[in-house]
């Protein structure tokens, strides 16, 4: 009978512990994408400025280039935007922008409010190119090498201390 006090005893603090290490866990934490080191998805899609034009994966064989999914839905996607425009400013990497899921019109105000980070914005209105990337939010920003590599992949912001230290490391090491 004193044994069974003791299971309930042993399994509360079992579930102590179990929570008291996942307290001291990155709560940012991010599922690896199974993406990495694999041939990023290729796609066509229209442009959200001009519709009647086309961006192609293709375009960018040859250069390495960052890929950001983005809606002006997003408010961590607007956060980002600054950051965005000052890194494109920097010419270390061009970056191509899929409009998720998003109206155009809206996505449209957000590029016309300030400057526009993107060498390419592509519209993604049904997110199905997002599906092949394994987009689970917004912002997700990838790094894809010269051969259309995926080499890297962020679902959070880009801030400075990544950009710095992250990004700009991997993007010219790629380069060389």
């Amino acid at each position: 009978m004193k044994k069974l006090v003791f299971i309930p005893l042993a399994l509360f603090i079992g579930l102590v512990v179990f929570l008291f290490i996942g307290l001291h866990k990155n709560p940012n934490g991010e599922l690896p994408s199974a993406l990495i080191n694999k041939p990023a998805p290729a796609f066509q899609l229209r442009q959200l400025q001009n519709p009647n034009q086309t961006f192609s994966t293709e375009q960018m064989r040859g250069k390495v280039w960052l890929l950001n999914v983005w809606a002006s839905w997003c408010e961590p996607c607007r956060e980002e935007h600054p950051w965005l425009v000052a890194y494109s400013k920097t010419g270390i990497v061009p970056i191509v922008g899929i409009n998720w899921k998003d109206d155009r019109a809206a996505a449209l105000r957000v590029l016309s409010e300030g400057d526009n980070p993107y060498a390419f914005v592509v519209s993604d209105p049904e997110g199905r190119v997002a599906i092949d990337y394994g987009v689970t939010g917004a912002p997700e920003t990838y790094v894809i090498d010269r051969n259309g590599i995926i080499r890297y992949k962020k679902a959070f912001p880009i801030e400075q201390d990544i950009w710095d230290k992250e990004i700009v490391p991997l993007v010219r090491k790629l380069n060389q």
